[in-house]
């Protein structure tokens, strides 16, 4: 025999060998492997050659270690149990989670689900620490891309490819307007929306690329009341003082509409609806226990749309 271009052991091979060793017979180490004599024999093989001996003496009433067998077993044992100290190891970091865990989320979202998202993965994993980040899309998107953030809760972008997408939700996206504007209707063509001084945020930020493309495909262009790169909190403030009208889907709005100090119209023909995703940066390696994440937090905010309190939103 020769070792030259011999394939490496493995730990397949080292199983199935300890296997065949424990129970002295190819045929019923193949019963209790749940493989074919044949594949039994040619990772015995496999091995012989990799190690450049014979482990075994064959006869008609089985198979009997040789000296190097002996020698090997030993050592295969080892290498089973360190596997399954390892498999074990790595279950219980799994469970306990990541040691940290960063999620951020656009500002309507977060004021929507992160308290909920909070309690449930505190319950589940109370070892991790845990941090909220809120923040746009566009620096958002960056700090997936940098690291600095773990998961974020996002409207899905129009160019994604860069993400690991679990759209959860989707949601209308509506005209919100002082309440002195009782002319404008239950709905609102989108076609219109030139007719309409709006606040939206300066050119970098989706919500103002998406009114820029709806208004260029309806064949019309924005009028801009002005320009406001703050919170919503601001932006509906500006609208209560009546110094224009916004676009903003129902849940940022829903407290002030029953409250009366604003008024929601939704966009029709076509209905403007956005999606929201649980992202994650291809480019990134992943944190221990994401997939426990994930689920955590999609849970979370199943629990939060069937209660009723993400208002207009619809399960994806």
């Amino acid at each position: 025999m020769s070792g030259n271009n011999a394939p490496t052991p493995n730990s397949d091979d080292l199983a199935c060998f300890v296997c065949v060793a424990n129970t002295q017979s190819i045929s019923r180490a193949a019963l209790e492997l749940g493989a074919d004599q044949s594949t039994v024999s040619r990772q015995i093989a496999r091995l012989e050659a990799a190690l450049d001996t014979r482990l075994f003496h064959r006869s008609g009433r089985g198979v009997v270690l040789t000296e190097a067998g002996h020698t090997l077993l030993g050592y295969a044992r080892q290498v089973a149990s360190t596997l399954a100290e390892a498999r074990e190891a790595i279950r219980a970091s799994t469970a306990q989670g990541p040691a940290q865990l960063v999620i951020a989320a656009q500002p309507t979202i977060a004021n929507t689900a992160f308290a909920s998202i909070g309690t449930a993965l505190k319950q589940r994993f109370p070892a991790t620490r845990l941090r909220f980040v809120e923040g746009l899309a566009s620096p958002l998107l960056g700090w997936l891309a940098a690291g600095e953030v773990d998961v974020a809760l996002l409207y899905l972008p129009e160019q994604h490819g860069a993400l690991k997408v679990d759209v959860l939700l989707e949601e209308d996206l509506t005209l919100v307007t002082p309440t002195s504007w009782t002319h404008i209707g239950p709905t609102f063509p989108v076609r219109r929306l030139g007719e309409v001084p709006l606040i939206l945020p300066s050119t970098e930020h989706g919500l103002r690329v998406l009114a820029e493309g709806l208004a260029a495909r309806a064949g019309t262009s924005l009028t801009l009341a002005l320009e406001c790169d703050a919170s919503n909190t601001v932006s509906m403030r500006l609208v209560e003082e009546g110094c224009g009208a916004t676009l903003l889907p129902f849940a940022a709005v829903a407290d002030r509409v029953a409250q009366g100090r604003l008024l929601s119209t939704r966009l029709a023909d076509p209905v403007v609806t956005r999606q929201i995703a649980l992202t994650v940066a291809r480019n990134r390696p992943t944190v221990p226990g994401l997939w426990d994440v994930m689920q955590s937090v999609r849970q979370s905010v199943r629990t939060i749309v069937m209660s009723g309190a993400w208002p207009g939103a619809r399960l994806v």
